[in-house]
């Protein structure tokens, strides 16, 4: 008769040592990313866009100083595969470094030596880059759990195994026909993925969407404009506040353009005080006066918002720009901080945008402690609560050195200012119409650009080089 081997142990390292005997392994997890890690993360780690929920990025390592910096060397390099725009934060957890490349394309590399683990390509249609206005770029992941998140130039939300890359889950955040774009880095809160998008100058109405980290399941939306007022309610988390507060602040028929208001990509958040900041962006068409016929403030274009991570509930806002018509957008990185004030500790939030003031507000109420210039600004008397909007002036059509075309004197930062047009690789140039910055015409180049006038002579135009077809950066 023959008896079981009968092996005794004492404590956790024992039982541990017994199970590696019989299965040969004694593997421990890496910890899963969670709130706590994010509000105070190891020094050594990056695990958040902006390093911590309050987006300050900075890091507390102290080894490298003003007396040693000159002695760094390489300790390794990485080429990414695709010559395009490179925009990403990588984030850093457990080892690991995650990065982005153009085209939405991921990659987990190993810290310490740069060794490739793992790359995930999307393989985002070449077409949709006729939809970006600034190059097939991507500004970063997010983590949560053992998951890595990312938003596709098309729309998908991705959640891939942080240690494989293995798909998860992927969910459409809207329409891929429609002319909107990913280009940030998600944000999570509470198990929540936050995400956007761009697209405002096309047309298209801006809403931030919230998704279950776990399921993909869509956990609420928060439109930032109001659409056609005679259609029925959209049936998300801003459905009230838009009724009460935003739509009477607009004017004409604004929802046949769109309205723009895209989310895409400032946020941040306060764990004490349970919200959730996000910076909304310009309106589309930028004109005014045929977006809105010339009145009422636009809520919520060109504004921070204040909502509730897990419902999507509104609680305040601050418009930097009412009426916006310069594409002065509010999607600048919003950082929060506690500051002396007049002897008192105040918990703000700080943002520099497009418009030229410098602004910190009470992130718990929404109020107005200041707004600096900090360059010349020349479209706004002041910003005591609101800003007070100086006349627009247009400017008839002049003669360039590449053609005719119509200059708006457009109070702005710079002074007077050029809209932003596409390069197009065919026969007709168009700097403005009635409705859009720039006119859309579908051909079969994808090339691009910004602010060159109008009858671009051939010599000027965009060559398609690079991969997939990809159209030049310089252009």
């Amino acid at each position: 008769m023959t008896r079981p081997l009968v092996l005794t142990f004492r404590g956790a390292m024992g039982a541990c040592t017994a199970i590696a005997l019989l299965l040969g392994a004694c593997a421990k997890s890496p910890p899963p990313v969670d709130a706590a890690r994010i509000a105070n993360p190891s020094p050594t780690e990056w695990l958040s866009h902006g390093r911590t929920y309050d987006e300050q990025r900075f890091s507390p390592l102290e080894r490298i100083n003003d007396k040693n910096v000159g002695e760094l060397g390489l300790a390794w390099s990485h080429d990414l595969e695709i010559p395009r725009g490179a925009e990403a934060t990588p984030l850093v957890a457990n080892g690991l470094l995650y990065v982005t490349e153009p085209w939405s394309v991921v990659q987990a590399l190993d810290a310490k030596t740069g060794k490739p683990i793992w790359r995930y390509d999307p393989q985002v249609p070449p077409e949709k880059a006729y939809d970006s206005c600034c190059d097939v770029v991507n500004r970063g992941v997010a983590l949560w759990g053992d998951s890595v998140f990312v938003g596709a130039l098309d729309g998908r939300l991705i959640a891939l195994d942080a240690a494989t890359g293995k798909v998860r889950w992927i969910q459409e955040t809207f329409d891929p026909k429609t002319p909107r774009t990913i280009t940030g880095a998600p944000r999570v809160v509470k198990g929540k993925v936050l995400i956007g998008f761009g697209g405002a100058d096309y047309g298209v109405r801006g809403y931030l969407s919230a998704y279950d980290a776990e399921t993909g399941k869509l956990a609420w939306r928060f439109y930032t404009i109001p659409g056609d007022p005679s259609a029925p309610p959209d049936g998300v988390a801003s459905d009230q506040v838009l009724k009460d507060k935003a739509l009477p602040t607009w004017n004409g028929e604004w929802w046949k353009y769109g309205g723009g208001g895209t989310v895409w990509d400032s946020m941040a958040y306060d764990p004490e005080l349970d919200l959730l900041y996000i910076g909304v962006g310009n309106g589309g068409p930028w004109n005014y006066q045929i977006r809105s016929a010339g009145k009422g403030d636009n809520l919520f274009l060109s504004s921070i918002v204040a909502l509730r991570p897990e419902t999507g509930e509104y609680v305040w806002h601050y418009q930097t720009t009412p009426g916006d018509s310069w594409d002065f957008t509010a999607t600048q990185h919003i950082i929060l901080a506690d500051l002396p004030i007049g002897g008192v500790t105040r918990k703000v939030l700080m943002q520099a945008p497009k418009n030229g003031f410098f602004y910190v507000l009470d992130r718990a109420t929404g109020e107005l402690l200041s707004a600096t210039p900090y360059v010349p600004v020349n479209w706004a008397n002041g910003a005591i609560s609101r800003p007070a909007v100086r006349t627009r002036i247009l400017t008839p059509t002049i003669a360039t050195s590449h053609g005719s075309c119509r200059r708006d004197r457009m109070a702005g930062t710079t002074g007077t200012r050029w809209p932003s047009i596409r390069r197009r690789a065919s026969s007709t140039y168009q700097h403005w119409n009635s409705h859009f910055p720039f006119h859309r015409t579908r051909t079969s180049s994808r090339a691009r650009g910004n602010g060159t006038p109008a009858s671009m002579p051939s010599s000027t135009r965009c060559r398609m080089t690079g991969p997939r077809a990809a159209p030049s950066r310089a252009c």
